[in-house]
């Protein structure tokens, strides 16, 4: 009897390694013991075709135009101020020269756009001013050291270059075609995070008197702009480029849907300048031109935004030598209509120097046409803060 008990005990053993083996390896093959089903049945799912392209997508106008974004990066010498201990004879005595603070080394970020296959780089003044070096990093990784080709502080524009050549150009849009509510889309290095792509609209063509640069002719748009956007591109849903990002209207250095970029007619006219003569050349008459008011509109018997009051002239200057005299008012030049300081300053900047132009005046209530030789304008220099972008630039 004890032996077969110890027969039945070990062929239990056996059974139950083997049931415990098959189990864990093949569970499927002891369905009446295992407690669940032989084969588990997956959950349907709807997956979407693999080529399916999202409705409303902008991924062709982004893969075109992100490749001519550059990321720059410059960084110069800013020398601290001397303490006034420093310049203390006995303190001298003891410390000598070499107590004076040492520079030290400033470094900002922007970004810059491809338009021409042979390095040339679009971008904004502010990014590159006073830079002792900047560094151009490319999409693809690779980098260069650009040299700046001229700049135009009164657009906030600069051109400068890099030796790479066969480089991704940017295909240059038409504004004169774009209209408030079409779909833009941003490309920069906002903070330094890398490359990226916001979209909003265009909300305004045109914006003026914003007293960010001597001339104005703003788009405005709610895509994202940021610290580190400056000197990107605004592209349509195309991928053509019709601005360049260039500031905000922020409180607290962050994007609130007020964003500004210069249209591609102007970078196109300043790119051309820059080229041609290394510098813009504007008309220039001599004048300081004044808003009218309505105070002043009623005391000079005028409508308001009916022209440009000339608050003073410039002594042996173009408007000097033809005659005109402070207190005239300004409402045509060549037979366009000057409704207010900011499009007369636009009007005489585009006029060719050295030749005559056809100003139409209000003195004293009586019409006065005057024959005027234009001038060369001199280009305003940068200020040392154009660079900063933090604060809505």
């Amino acid at each position: 009897m004890r032996r077969l008990w110890l027969l039945f005990a070990q062929a239990a053993t056996v059974s139950l390694a083997l049931l415990l083996i098959v189990n864990t390896l093949k569970p499927e093959w002891l369905p009446q013991f295992s407690g669940r089903a032989a084969h588990v049945v997956p959950m349907p799912v709807l997956e979407a075709p693999t080529n399916l392209v999202a409705p409303g997508s902008y991924r062709d106008a982004a893969k075109r135009a992100m490749p001519s974004v550059v990321n720059i990066f410059t960084t110069k010498e800013i020398k601290r101020k001397q303490n006034p201990l420093y310049s203390d004879p006995l303190f001298k005595k003891f410390f000598g020269n070499g107590a004076n603070p040492p520079p030290v080394k400033q470094s900002s970020l922007g970004s810059g756009v491809i338009v021409s296959p042979n390095g040339y780089i679009i971008t904004n003044n502010h990014v590159v001013n006073s830079a002792d070096e900047i560094n151009v990093v490319l999409p693809d990784g690779r980098k260069a050291i650009a040299k700046i080709v001229g700049t135009d502080p009164e657009t906030d524009l600069a051109l400068i270059k890099i030796d790479l050549s066969d480089l991704p150009a940017i295909t240059l849009g038409h504004i004169e075609q774009a209209s408030v509510g079409d779909v833009v889309l941003a490309i920069g290095n906002p903070f330094g995070v890398g490359q990226t792509i916001t979209m909003g609209i265009i909300s305004a063509l045109g914006r003026t008197h914003l007293d960010i640069n001597t001339f104005e002719n703003f788009i405005q748009t709610d895509a994202a702009i940021n610290p580190g956007n400056s000197g990107g591109a605004l592209i349509d849903t195309n991928g053509n480029l019709i601005g360049i990002n260039s500031a905000i209207f922020s409180q607290n250095g962050g994007s609130l849907g007020i964003g500004f970029a210069i249209p591609v007619s102007t970078v196109k006219s300043i790119m051309d300048g820059i080229l041609a003569h290394g510098h813009m050349i504007r008309g220039w008459i001599g004048v300081e031109p004044q808003e009218i008011t309505p105070e002043l509109a009623e005391n000079f018997g005028v409508k308001e935004n009916s022209g440009t009051l000339i608050a003073g002239v410039i002594r042996g200057g173009p408007a000097d030598r033809a005659g005109i005299k402070p207190g005239d008012v300004l409402i045509k030049v060549n037979d366009i209509p000057a409704t207010d300081r900011v499009t007369m300053m636009n009007l005489i900047a585009q006029l060719q120097p050295e030749k005559n132009a056809r100003l139409t005046f209000l003195r004293k209530g009586k019409i006065l046409v005057v024959d005027i030789v234009i001038g060369t304008r001199q280009q305003a220099p940068a200020t040392p803060d154009d660079e900063e972008d933090d604060d809505g630039k």
